[in-house]
């Protein structure tokens, strides 16, 4: 088969352990998953969970023990960290349950969410789209995955973010207000979910602005750290 212009590279990311990497189909996110961050954003309760999604070449892939380049985006004098959890799934499906979801569970990684929040502020005035607030250029950082055999008991695990070796968010996935298995029954509901999909879990309350120069650092327990430099 040949093309008028040349394919596009298909995104993967590493895969603790083996030296296959994990082929990224889609990158799903859930907005306001965490109670306190929902509040600290003017909300409350815990709302039906919706979702927005960001392009596979907006992720900034992380090799083990590398620190990732994050450059400062344009448009934005707002640009927000927000740590999350990350799922790989490696069997699709549609409809599934949350008691079956572990079964499409290929691993687990950290992420972040990255936000130009005075783009994104402008377009819920505007009741517009949130694409150039959240799908921009390298808006999805992102380490390596850890198989789910190998995860631990993610549910559970403290969950962090440090920018400059000082605490910015620091919480807990047991505290999600749709938990993994909910948020996979919610999502397979609307979309066919495939093998090689991600799905970013929502982030905990701390969110704030980063500037040239910033380190972050994110941890999911179990799941090791993520270094980004923002550039």
């Amino acid at each position: 088969m040949s093309f008028v212009v040349p394919p596009t590279p298909t995104v993967s990311v590493p895969v603790l352990g083996h030296a296959e990497r994990f082929p990224v189909h889609r990158i799903y996110c859930v907005g306001r998953n965490y109670e306190e961050h929902a509040k600290e954003m003017g909300f409350t309760g815990r709302e039906p969970p919706f979702f927005f999604l960001k392009p596979t070449d907006s992720l900034v892939v992380v090799e083990s023990s590398q620190t990732g380049q994050m450059p400062y985006p344009s448009l934005t004098q707002n640009l927000h960290h927000e740590i999350e959890l990350v799922v790989a799934i490696g069997k699709g499906g549609r409809n599934i349950s949350a008691a079956d979801s572990a079964q499409h569970i290929y691993g687990y990684a950290v992420g972040l969410d990255m936000t130009r929040r005075d783009l994104q502020n402008e377009m819920k005035k505007q009741g517009r789209p949130w694409c150039i607030g959240k799908a921009f250029d390298h808006s999805a950082p992102i380490g390596p995955i850890t198989p789910i055999a190998q995860a631990g008991d993610v549910n559970n695990a403290e969950i962090s973010l440090l920018v400059n070796g000082t605490d910015r968010q620091r919480s807990n996935v047991a505290k999600l207000i749709w938990n993994v298995a909910e948020t996979i029954e919610h999502l397979s509901a609307a979309w066919e979910l495939q093998a090689g999909d991600l799905i970013y879990t929502g982030t905990p309350e701390g969110v704030a602005a980063v500037v040239s120069g910033d380190m972050l650092v994110g941890e999911v327990a179990g799941l090791g750290q993520l270094k980004v430099a923002i550039k």
